[in-house]
């Protein structure tokens, strides 16, 4: 083998041996580097556990029978506290409710707004002066005006000045926008044994509210007691015949009886007096 070719094997064997060395020194790392990780374990047994696990987990157990701390308990006690509670609840609700319905709610209007009132229809008011026949039904009807709140019911009376007595006409007469009653003066003794008698006089209508009297104050809003209307009233006298008629003030069967009467005699003598009296001044001053 000649030099030459001996030093290039020499060379290159050194080039071989260099380049091994940096071979190995990778596996070392890489050596290193297997001992740093560490592999998945995959386990059947565990994950045929895991999975029973959670299927136990998942799914509640069923139980037929509530347990004992949830399973209310009833005593005969405990009823009857829960039938008196309730009890006393509703009489006390009930007796709420009816102090509620009544106490009458109360409204009050200023000074702005008028008084209710009433204004006859029948018998019309402009056509005069009235008179009933005691025994004969008696109408009446009117309207209500400038009314804010409408009272719930009304009472009617008739009164007389004269014997200072009040006769009931109707008592807690339901209100309607054009209200009428009737009036049997021929039923009124027997339906009040005890009320007074009719006399020949003038009778006054009063109208008031139910709940309130016939001498209340006027308030603005509500209906003002009514005592407006006056009528006369009279009890017819039987049949007499005129041979046992007598007349206080005439004498029957008489031609001259206007004569005989007191206003007449005067009056006469009044005018004779004047016509004398006349004569004998006329006379004495020559002037007849």
């Amino acid at each position: 083998m000649r030099p030459s070719q001996l030093l290039a094997a020499v060379v290159a064997l050194s080039s071989v041996t260099a380049a091994t060395s940096n071979v190995f020194d990778s596996i070392n790392a890489l050596a290193d580097a297997k001992h740093m990780l560490f592999a998945r374990q995959d386990n059947q047994d565990d994950k045929s556990s895991s999975a029973k696990e959670a299927s136990t987990t998942d799914a509640p157990k069923e139980t037929d029978q509530a347990s004992e701390t949830d399973k209310p308990t009833a005593t005969k006690s405990d009823a009857k506290t829960t039938a008196k509670d309730a009890s006393t609840t509703d009489k006390d609700s009930s007796d709420k409710a009816s102090k509620t319905t009544s106490k009458a709610k109360v409204t009050n209007f200023g000074a702005d707004v008028q008084a209710g009132g009433i204004q006859m229809v029948t018998p019309n008011p402009y056509l005069g002066a009235q008179y009933y026949k005691v025994g004969d039904w008696v109408t009446f009807a009117w309207n209500y005006t400038s009314l804010s709140i409408t009272p719930s019911a009304i009472d009617i009376l008739a009164s007389c000045s004269v014997n200072q007595q009040t006769y009931t006409i109707a008592v807690n007469h339901s209100v309607q926008a054009t209200d009428t009653i009737y009036w049997d003066t021929g039923a009124y003794k027997s339906s009040h044994p005890n009320g007074p008698e009719f006399v020949s006089e003038t009778y006054t209508l009063l109208i008031y509210d139910a709940q309130s009297s016939v001498s209340a104050t006027a308030k603005p809003g509500y209906l003002a007691p009514y005592s407006q209307f006056y009528f006369g009233m009279y009890t017819p006298q039987p049949y007499v015949n005129w041979s046992e008629f007598e007349c206080a003030n005439c004498l029957k069967n008489d031609a001259f009886s206007i004569f005989a009467s007191g206003t007449t005699k005067v009056l006469f003598v009044t005018f004779g007096t004047t016509i004398a009296s006349f004569l004998y001044f006329a006379m004495a001053f020559g002037i007849i």
